[in-house]
């Protein structure tokens, strides 16, 4: 397969690879596991499986943090391995790679993005800011003069911006996203029952039973972690009011972040988001009653994207098939 443009999700969670006229080809987590001598031993799925249980010789871990670079030389080779995935690890062209980026990223960690995919074996990188890509993959119509709300929420960020023209007009990024809540659903139960949890299960506890409303009908979940006094194996039950309970303070951080970007909003774009309403992505916003609570706190109509969690990627990839239109308006290279 080869592949002469590829778009790329870096996301702090999961890579999404976007292939013009085939879609997105690879879904896999951002993690990499490394050797002592710094050695990469296994990337994606095969190294997420790692993490919690490598011997003391190989450590397994995001080398993204907070949607930005926090180990340049890892990223590079996860980025590599991406790339040699979907274009072979010979090849005669080198490809274009366009990758997505948050809104609030500095020209430092803009730049070191794409010196890391030039660096893998691309061609030309460019970028594309995330809540761009988002409305793109959304079917937001953003080249048009009405103000668009696009709320993504990542594994590392939330990025909000209103969009007009193809432009951003206003925007905000904070360091809030799943893995946030993950760890504020860890530190709940640790203060809570005294049991120590690992990352994944947080993960489990939301997916299943995490909620950003209290409700009547409550739902439980058994989980299995180790007794912080004791040191010993435990089995508690948790509810998913208890959840909503651990986690209300991060969303209260998103919200907030929503609420400083629409004022900064003009009049006659502030109407069209009270009539259209905002658009949320990313897998954060598949946390149940999320919409229902943003439309409470907000005043503004919320709809979940169809496959919000794929919503980067495909713009990504439609901002690459039409890249001369995009280089115009939405891109840096």
């Amino acid at each position: 397969m080869l592949a002469k443009r590829i778009g790329i999700d870096l996301g702090t969670a999961n890579v999404l690879v976007y292939i013009p006229k085939q879609g997105i080809i690879i879904n896999e987590p951002s993690v990499v596991a490394v050797t002592e001598d710094n050695r990469v031993l296994a990337v994606g799925e095969e190294a997420k499986e790692m993490v919690g249980r490598t011997p003391d010789t190989i450590t397994a871990y995001r080398p993204l943090k907070d949607g930005v670079i926090a180990d340049y030389r890892v990223t590079e080779s996860m980025i590599r391995y991406f790339i040699n995935k979907v274009s072979g690890a010979v090849r005669l062209t080198r490809p274009e790679v366009m990758i997505s980026v948050p809104a609030g990223a500095t020209s430092t960690e803009k730049r070191a993005v794409i010196e890391s995919t030039k660096q893998a074996g691309a061609k030309e990188a460019y970028i594309i800011p995330e809540p761009v890509a988002a409305a793109i993959g959304a079917d937001v119509p953003i080249d048009t003069a009405a103000g668009n709300l696009i709320v993504d929420i990542g594994g590392g960020t939330t990025e909000v911006a209103i969009i007009s023209l193809g432009g951003i007009v206003a925007a905000n990024s904070v360091r809030i996203g799943g893995n946030r809540i993950d760890q504020a659903i860890g530190e709940y139960i640790r203060k809570k029952y005294g049991l120590s949890i690992g990352d994944q299960t947080a993960e489990e506890i939301k997916i299943e039973i995490g909620s950003a409303l209290k409700s009547e009908k409550e739902k439980t979940m058994e989980i299995k972690g180790r007794d912080m006094i004791a040191g010993l194996p435990k089995t508690i039950t948790i509810t998913a009011n208890e959840v909503t309970e651990a986690i209300e303070n991060e969303l209260e951080k998103i919200i907030l972040a929503i609420k400083s970007v629409l004022e900064q909003a003009p009049p006659e774009l502030s109407s069209d988001i009270i009539d259209r309403g905002m658009v949320m992505t990313g897998g954060g916003s598949l946390l149940r009653n999320l919409d229902r609570l943003f439309t409470k706190a907000l005043g503004i109509p919320c709809n979940v994207a169809s496959d919000s969690l794929l919503c980067v990627a495909k713009g990504t990839g439609i901002a690459l098939e039409n890249l001369d239109d995009y280089k115009k308006s939405a891109l840096s290279k």
